[in-house]
């Protein structure tokens, strides 16, 4: 409907053309909701007209509940007409898109990977004119469309493209509404109702358009379709209630126009309601002894549906028409409609697989395999919602108790595990338990039961017990190629790490080494490195080279998870980083919070490392809040523990001992022993902060007592010189000796450039030789070093302290200064202040520093300040560093006072390095 026929849309029509002006200018997205019927498609049209009017491209799409199920049904829509544009992407982006719409084949493409190139394209064609994306209904869109419009959504600004969708009041949509600009359209008010009423309908009698007015409520869409059910009625009373909803009352008026249609029209129209997309190219294909195109035209005559030539797709007038065609179908005639579709759809055989599925009557073994190979398909990009609904699917069409029994168990291990599902994964375990009392599924049966114990009052022990029997007993052979044994050892190597015990992992070696031919490579690779790193870890060195050369590259959300867990003790996170943040945002947009939160936990611990402790605090927080949101309570002692090691760093004592109590009063119960074991880190580092030595020395040997690395124990390596600087301190001379000569058995500094270092200051400890305190100073001078930035501080600051004690000043304090520009940086104030003891003492005199100069800058401010002192926008440092632009600029306002400037134009002068004090 033109804009100047709307009536009683003065308002919402002047937003949307402010919504078109700014998407010129600027970019924007917009989000109108609105009853059924209210003019949500009306407002959609007006905003079209205006858009062409300004000269402007425009893509469309609308959510069908007919396609909710299949992934990226409504992405395809959307960008179908700018399918030519794609060759203006990179071929990796490229590639992965159009995989995902269905243009050409592939393996399933990662999600985030999805998302950019979906932005890429969008923001390509908008280089070239400004383009308007249109999308109506979204709360019936699919969820992967979803994700990456949700994507699209938060990062249009500066790109002249906008996004504007509509959505029904009082629906769930998957649409991440945050960010968005919404319009809420109300029903007409009594004249707009009026002036609509006489300028349609001018013929009507007084009772009858009263009559009209009463019923519709200012319902436009009521206005103007109600009158034909009016005339000729007889109404004794206006004012007799109306107990029919008026969306039901309207779905009936638009079945009597549908009644009176030709039967291959009617037929025509259930394919396209099913087909979704409206895509006439698919009606084109199916069977010939169905209804062709020619048998569409009754409908467009009656203005149920419109056909757009520019882009070849059928539109409903309304939703509403949908479900009267679906209402008044037969049962045949709808299963008639999806084989057909099926049999058009060969190409895309997730689409093909949920047709055959709708048509089934009964068990149908081949429809179940086909849904369950889809469901393995999605997996692959993250999808995990959908996974489970295709194998809840796949189940009901299986033709043995078994097979319904162990795709239950799929999907019940995928909804405990990766999707958050909590209570609809207890529902499918029992439903899976039920179809197959015989145990068939048990390795998925058990894998879902020991995720759902650990998020629930069940104990570590027994859900390790439960899996270690299931592994045992099961049938599979130890095949390697068995998916379900393979994530049942993945499972059970987290259960054996958190029961902290050798005899844990007996079982999981035994079950390792029995797998034919030979254990998968993340497999074998977690196994050597992440259990028992000081035994086993260096002989991964090659192999784990290897897989992280294929990180950039790989899709799988699952395997990227893993391979960080099997590179933490290694200290190979930053090779892990951008895979690491590709998860983060694809769960920041929806994707599986199980993901979300692993690729959490490994920024947090490469972060506290390197020094970024403020993202590590604002990560930790945000995972404990997913999971809090995701139902992942069993996890958000990871998150605790990364906020008290950082709080312990930097001088919050309190906090940081609340939160050691904290994980030390959940583990216990359960039976989580790393949980408990890893408390004891920050209770070490306050303790050290705090001067307390003899307290420091006894929550490190908690860990590992002195002289011992302990047997699968591998977090006992990240308080080793905790615990040889506390013994020295205390004056156990003896323990200190002996825990640097376990260090030198287990030949820690084979693992990583860190182990090298933190043994090298172990040594200038408890050795009085030069030759360790050279050898210190050369790993030090190594670019190598310069990452580990609180390590390397710390043993500057000891190094310092040492070379001062021996009267070389000078040289002393060439140490401590980097030391204190590095806890400066980090803002871990009880080594900053020993430092400055340390300074005082080599006769050096602190310069007085103000409050607002430039080493009050936190590390994370200071990256901050220093990509805006180079021009850069707050969007252009939000992508650098992966953080939001609202979160840029609130830095950026604590920046400014800081360094005393008024304006981003004082960056580079304030940041400029002054006289060298030294």
């Amino acid at each position: 409907m033109a804009t100047s026929k709307l009536f009683g849309r003065h308002a919402e029509v002047e937003q949307l053309s402010d919504f078109v002006t700014g998407v010129r200018n600027r970019g924007d997205a917009w989000l109108i909701r609105g009853e059924p019927g209210v003019g949500k498609s009306s407002l959609i049209a007006a905003a079209a007209d205006l858009a062409v009017a300004a000269q402007m491209r425009l893509l469309r799409a609308s959510g069908s509940e007919f396609e909710a199920d299949v992934s990226y049904s409504c992405l395809n829509q959307l960008l179908l007409p700018v399918h030519a544009d794609l060759e203006r992407l990179p071929p990796g982006p490229r590639e992965a898109l159009a995989v995902a719409l269905g243009f050409r084949a592939g393996p399933p493409p990662d999600a985030l990977l999805v998302c950019n190139a979906a932005l890429l394209l969008v923001k390509a064609v908008a280089a070239d004119v400004p383009v308007v994306l249109l999308v109506d209904d979204i709360q019936w869109i699919d969820r992967a469309s979803a994700v990456v419009l949700s994507f699209i959504a938060r990062r249009l600004d500066g790109c002249r493209a906008g996004l504007l969708a509509s959505a029904r009041t009082g629906t769930a949509s998957l649409l991440d509404p945050r960010g968005l600009t919404e319009i809420v359209v109300p029903p007409l008010d009594d004249e707009a109702a009026g002036h609509l009423v006489d300028a349609t309908f001018p013929q009507l009698t007084p009772r009858i358009r009263q009559r009209l007015l009463d019923l519709a409520q200012g319902n436009p869409l009521a206005l103007m379709e109600l009158p034909s059910t009016l005339v000729g009625a007889v109404h004794r009373t206006a004012a007799r209630p109306e107990v029919v909803p008026l969306s039901e009352r309207l779905q009936a008026l638009f079945a009597a126009r549908i009644a009176e249609l030709p039967e291959p029209t009617r037929q025509l129209l259930l394919l396209a309601t099913f087909e979704g997309t409206g895509d006439i190219r698919v009606l084109r294909a199916v069977p010939d002894d169905q209804p062709g195109l020619a048998d569409l035209a009754p409908a467009e005559r009656a203005q149920l549906v419109r056909v757009d030539d520019a882009t070849a797709r059928i539109a409903f007038r309304h939703p509403l028409i949908r479900s009267a065609i679906v209402a008044m179908s037969t049962h045949e005639e709808r299963r008639n409609a999806h084989v057909a579709l099926a049999d058009a759809l060969r190409g895309d055989q997730e689409r093909r697989a949920w047709h055959l599925a709708a048509a089934a009557v009964g068990p149908d073994e081949a429809v179940a395999e086909l849904l369950e190979d889809a469901a393995h398909r999605v997996m692959l990009r993250g999808d995990a919602f959908a996974a489970v609904a295709a194998l809840i699917r796949a189940a009901e069409l299986s033709l043995t108790s078994s097979g319904r029994g162990r795709r239950l168990a799929e999907a019940a291990y995928i909804g405990a595990e990766a999707s958050g599902a909590i209570d609809d994964a207890k529902t499918l375990l029992t439903d899976a338990r039920r179809a197959a009392p015989d145990g068939t599924g048990s390795l998925h049966a058990a894998n879902a039961a020991a995720f759902l114990m650990l998020n629930g009052d069940g104990d570590v022990n027994t859900a390790h017990r439960l899996l270690v029997g299931a592994i045992e007993t099961g049938d599979h052979g130890y095949r390697a190629e068995d998916p379900a044994l393979i994530e049942a050892m993945h499972t059970l190597l987290l259960l054996c790490w958190y029961g902290s015990a050798p005899e844990y992992w007996e079982p999981f070696y035994q079950a390792l080494g029995r797998l034919q031919p030979q254990p998968p490579e993340v497999l074998a690779l977690a196994s050597r490195t992440f259990p028992d790193p000081v035994r086993t870890g260096a002989s991964a060195l090659p192999q784990i080279d290897a897989i992280l050369d294929s990180l950039p590259d790989d899709a799988d959300p699952t395997r990227i998870m893993r391979i960080g867990t099997a590179s933490v003790y290694l200290d190979r996170l930053a090779d892990c980083r951008e895979s690491s943040w590709r998860l983060v945002q694809h769960g920041r947009d929806g994707g599986p919070p199980r993901r979300h939160l692993g690729a959490l936990m490994h920024l947090c611990l490469d972060d506290y490392l390197v020094g970024r402790w403020d993202e590590a605090e604002e990560l930790a927080r945000e995972g404990q809040r997913v999971c809090a949101e995701g139902g992942f309570s069993f996890f958000a002692w990871y998150f605790r523990y990364n906020r008290a090691i950082i709080t312990a760093g930097r001088g919050r004592f309190d906090e940081a001992y609340a939160l050691a109590d904290e994980m030390s009063h959940w583990a216990l119960p359960r039976g989580v022993s790393a949980a408990a074991l890893f408390a004891h880190h920050p209770r070490t580092l306050a303790a050290l902060g705090q001067g307390d030595w003899d307290a420091a020395f006894r929550h490190a040997a908690a860990m590992s007592p002195p002289g011992v690395l302990a047997s699968h124990v591998p977090h006992c390596t990240w308080v080793m010189f905790d615990l040889v600087e506390a013994a020295v301190r205390t004056g156990r001379m003896v323990e200190a000796r002996a825990h640097v000569e376990a260090m030198r058995s287990a030949d820690v500094a084979a693992l990583s450039t860190r182990m090298a270092l933190i043994l090298a200051g172990a040594e200038v400890l408890v050795l009085d030789d030069e030759a360790a305190a050279t050898r210190l100073e050369e790993l030090l001078a190594t670019p190598a070093a310069e990452r580990w930035l609180f390590e390397a501080s710390r043993i500057r600051l000891v190094l310092g302290e040492k070379l001062r004690r021996a009267r070389s000043p000078s040289h002393a304090r060439r140490h401590l200064l980097a030391a204190r520009d590095g806890f400066v940086a980090m803002a871990a104030t009880p080594w900053l202040e020993r430092t400055h003891a340390e300074l005082r003492a080599t006769k050096y005199r602190l310069t007085d520093v103000p409050s607002d100069g430039p080493l009050a800058l936190t590390a994370q401010e200071l990256q901050i300040a220093q990509l805006a002192a180079t021009g850069l926008t707050n969007k252009q440092i939000a992508e650098r560093l992966y953080l939001s632009h609202r979160t840029v600029g609130a830095h950026l306002y604590r920046i400014f006072p800081k360094l005393g400037v008024a304006s981003r134009a004082g960056l580079r002068d304030a940041l400029s390095p002054g006289p060298d004090p030294r």
